[in-house]
């Protein structure tokens, strides 16, 4: 049977599926005021507050990589100024300032003294070449460079005679080191390096492998 409106005006009221729906909110007022909206917002909420989590935990395991990447990625190379003269000779063994840094990953190593301090415990590579030019045949070449280790030396290149202009020479060295310990590179006293205008005199070095982890 078809129900006319005025039957349709005699019928009870219908219930509403929200208690505090109305056709007034409904269709007048419908930004955020149906009944369904506190649930919405306590979702977005929920999802919100578990996003922020999630997104602290990704912060925390992106810092922990990078700390774990920068202890595993140590490495520097640095040459000296040009020497447009010499440089010594000096009263007592000086450290030789590598100025010009190219590359210094962990910044282990410092231009202004020429040291490098190892940033985590491992073994590590180091390389120096030592590199000298007098003007005249018949001059002195007079140089000794030695590589230290908390003051101890390790290794060194050397050159006294008069039958030569110029004299290079290469080394390469493993040690292994601590956290905290220091390598650098000093001129003997009473020796001298001159004459470089191309930064031929170097120092280098890398981690190999780390004993941290």
């Amino acid at each position: 049977m078809t129900l006319g409106l005025d039957d349709w005006a005699l019928q009870p009221p219908l219930e509403l599926p929200c208690g505090d729906w109305n056709c007034d909110c409904a269709f007048t007022r419908q930004r955020g005021c149906c009944c369904a909206a506190q649930d919405f917002y306590n979702l977005e909420e929920t999802v919100f507050t578990r996003l922020m989590g999630h997104w602290g935990e990704l912060q925390q395991l992106n810092s922990d990589i990078k700390a774990t990447a920068e202890g595993r990625q140590v490495a520097f190379t640095a040459h000296m100024s040009p020497l447009m003269s010499c440089f010594g000779p000096f009263t007592s063994d000086v450290p030789i300032p590598y100025q010009e840094v190219s590359f210094n990953s962990a910044s282990g190593y410092n231009p202004t003294h020429g040291i490098f301090t190892a940033p985590v415990s491992g073994l590590y590579s180091f390389t120096f070449t030592v590199f000298s030019k007098v003007p005249y045949y018949g001059d002195r070449l007079y140089h000794h460079v030695i590589l230290m280790r908390d003051g101890v030396p390790v290794t060194s290149a050397w050159e006294d005679n008069r039958e030569d202009t110029e004299d290079s020479a290469t080394h390469t060295v493993l040690l292994t080191l601590a956290q905290g310990d220091q390598v650098y590179l000093v001129l003997q006293s009473g020796r001298e390096l001159c004459g470089d205008l191309q930064g031929s005199n170097k120092f280098s070095g890398f981690l190999v492998y780390n004993n941290e982890h």
